[in-house]
C-alpha cells in the first residue's frame, strides 16, 4: 500500500470505534505544521437525540419569543451553532457567553462587543457564580421583545446551546435550587424542559446540539476539547495536540509554568506533549512518553481550568478558519459535481443496445 493511501486510513479511523495504532506510531505519522495539512482530523457527532431536538426546536419556534443561545467563552465562535442560526433565523437572540471566569478578559470584552453589534442581538458574559449578570437576563430578554409579557403574552424564551456549555447549571441558578440535571459529558439532559421562572416569563430548556456537519477543522478540536463532543467521536492525542498548537501561539509561559519547561526556544506542539508525558505520566517501555496519557493530562487542564483564564480564538482568526472551510467546501463541491457530470450519459451519444 502507498504512503499516502496509509495516511488517509490513519486519518478516517479517528472518527469510528476501531482498534488505534499504538500512541508511540502517531508523531511519525502527523504532519508537522497542521493548520496548513489537508490530513487534520474530522470530528463529527450528531446522535440520535439531537435530531430530534433540531425537530423539537423548529416545532416550538412560532411561538418563541427570544432566542437564549449560551457560547463557551473560551470558543465563542466555534461554540455558536450554525444549525440555531439557521432554525432561528429573524427571531431576537441573546448570546449568552458562559464560563467568562475560564475566559481571557480580554477577548471575552472583544467577542461581546462583535455580538452586541449584530442586529436584533444582545450579549452577556457571565458564569454560574455571578448573581447580578443571572439577574439581567429577564429584563435583556424583555428588551429584545418589549411588546411581550404579562399573563395575557407572557414571555417566551428558547434556551439553547451546545453540549456541556453550561444550560442546566444557567438554569439552576435562574430557580435557585438544583433542578435540572447537570454534569461534564457531552448529552446530560436529553429532553426539552418547561420552567416557569416568573409568571409572565416561560422558559423553554433544549438538550445540547451540535450539527450534523462541523466543516471547520479547528472548531471540531476545540470543541472536543470542552467536552462538546461525545468520548468516543474524538482522539485524545489529535484533541490535545490542537490545544497545545493554540496555546503555544497565545500563552505559552502558561505551559511552561504549568509542566515545569525550562528551555521552549523551539519546542512544537507535539515536543511540549512528549515533555508533558516524560513529567507526569509513567514512561512506557524503552524510556518512552505515554502520549495518550499525557494527552488525557493535557486535555483535563484545559477543562479544569489550571492553564488559567485561556481563550483559544480571537475575531480574525475564526473568520479565517471559517472562510477556509468555505473554499474546501466548494472545491469539494465542484469535484463532485464534476464526477456527477462524467458518469452522466452524453445527450447525443448512441446507446450501447442500438449500436
Amino acid at each position: 500500500m502507498r504512503e499516502t493511501e496509509t495516511r488517509t486510513i490513519d486519518v478516517h479511523w479517528r472518527t469510528r470505534d476501531v482498534q488505534k495504532p499504538r500512541a508511540a506510531t502517531w508523531p511519525t505519522i502527523r504532519p508537522r505544521i497542521r493548520n496548513e495539512s489537508p490530513l487534520r482530523m474530522s470530528i463529527q457527532w450528531f446522535p440520535g437525540h439531537m435530531h430530534s431536538t433540531r425537530k423539537a426546536i423548529a416545532e416550538r419556534l412560532p411561538e418563541i419569543d427570544v432566542v437564549m443561545e449560551l457560547l463557551d467563552a473560551r470558543l465563542p465562535g466555534s461554540s455558536a451553532n450554525p444549525l440555531i442560526a439557521e432554525l432561528t433565523r429573524g427571531k431576537p437572540s441573546l448570546k449568552l457567553l458562559t464560563k467568562q471566569d475560564l475566559a481571557d478578559p480580554e477577548q471575552t470584552a472583544r467577542w461581546l462587543a462583535h455580538y452586541q453589534a449584530e442586529a436584533g442581538t444582545n450579549a452577556i458574559a457571565l458564569d454560574s457564580g455571578m448573581a447580578a449578570p443571572i439577574r439581567a437576563l429577564a429584563p435583556a430578554c424583555r428588551a429584545l421583545a418589549p411588546n411581550r409579557g404579562g399573563m395575557a403574552k407572557p414571555m417566551r424564551v428558547l434556551v439553547c446551546g451546545i453540549p456541556n456549555v453550561g444550560k442546566s447549571t444557567l438554569i439552576n441558578s435562574l430557580r435557585g435550587q438544583r433542578k435540572a440535571k447537570t454534569g461534564d459529558e457531552a448529552g446530560v439532559t436529553k429532553t426539552e424542559q418547561r420552567i416557569v421562572l416568573e409568571d409572565d416569563f416561560y422558559l423553554y430548556d433544549t438538550p445540547g446540539m451540535l450539527w450534523p456537519r462541523i466543516a471547520i477543522a479547528q472548531s471540531g478540536e476545540l470543541l472536543a476539547a470542552s467536552g462538546a463532543v461525545g468520548r468516543n467521536a474524538y482522539d485524545d492525542v489529535e484533541v490535545a495536540l490542537a490545544l497545545l498548537t493554540q496555546m503555544l501561539g497565545r500563552y505559552p509561559e502558561r505551559l511552561r509554568e504549568r509542566y515545569k519547561l525550562k528551555d521552549m526556544d523551539g519546542l512544537n506542539d507535539e515536543a511540549v506533549l512528549a515533555e508533558i508525558g516524560r513529567r507526569r505520566a509513567p514512561l512506557l517501555p524503552g524510556g518512552r512518553p505515554d502520549l495518550q496519557k499525557a494527552a488525557e493530562i493535557a486535555i483535563h487542564d484545559f477543562r479544569s481550568s489550571a492553564w488559567g483564564r485561556v481563550t483559544l480564538e480571537t475575531l480574525e482568526e475564526f473568520a479565517e478558519w471559517r472562510a477556509q472551510a468555505e473554499v474546501a467546501d466548494a472545491a469539494r463541491a465542484e469535484k463532485q459535481a464534476a464526477r456527477k457530470q462524467k458518469k452522466a450519459p452524453q445527450r447525443g451519444a448512441p446507446d450501447a443496445s442500438e449500436a
